[in-house]
């Protein structure tokens, strides 16, 4: 499904509409926003820089779930960003149903996320008439089976947890990075 496809109906919105005047906006989510979609965010936040696309493509994340709106990410996400070369600035929010209707692609980290984004393109506060493409991260990593496109929550875990979580980030970014490029040239015409 291209950029340009209703999810829900599988109609074409057509060029023009607001998403397809600014910037690809692409949002990585997980449950809280404070591990594996800020560390998604800020590894995309590099790539896309490092590909000049700065300009052209708006990165951010969000959770499903409210606990940590307004902190930042959690420590063991910033210490793995930092010893790999990622910046990363966060403040944790919660994704609204009407952010389908201002993204272009939802990126959810695991298939419970993907399941809630889902339920909520029915939703009208999500500005249902043109929702975002929805898709899981690892569907963009050739290397991750059919059976493992979850990402799974470092939260309980280990710092080691966070180190596989970022593994899994990165081997999707080429995948995903390909996926917008196609997007903006589809825009372009």
């Amino acid at each position: 499904m291209n950029n340009h496809t209703d999810i829900r109906t599988g109609t074409d919105r057509g060029p023009g509409s607001e998403r397809d005047r600014g910037p690809y906006r692409i949002c990585f989510v997980c449950t809280g926003n404070i591990c594996r979609s800020p560390m998604a965010e800020w590894v995309m936040h590099a790539r896309v820089a490092a590909a000049g696309l700065s300009g052209a493509v708006a990165v951010d994340s969000a959770g499903t779930g409210d606990w940590h709106v307004g902190e930042g990410a959690d420590p063991r996400t910033v210490r793995v960003l930092a010893q790999h070369g990622y910046p990363s600035r966060h403040v944790a929010r919660q994704f609204e149903p009407a952010d389908l209707g201002r993204r272009d692609l939802v990126v959810a980290m695991d298939s419970g996320h993907l399941r809630t984004l889902r339920r909520w393109t029915g939703s009208p506060a999500s500005a249902a008439e043109h929702p975002a493409e929805l898709r899981l991260l690892r569907e963009f990593d050739p290397g991750a089976g059919p059976d493992r496109l979850d990402v799974p929550d470092p939260y309980y875990g280990s710092l080691a947890g966070f180190e596989e979580c970022l593994a899994m980030v990165e081997g999707a970014m080429p995948g995903l990075l390909s996926h917008i490029g196609k997007a903006l040239e589809t825009r372009a015409g």
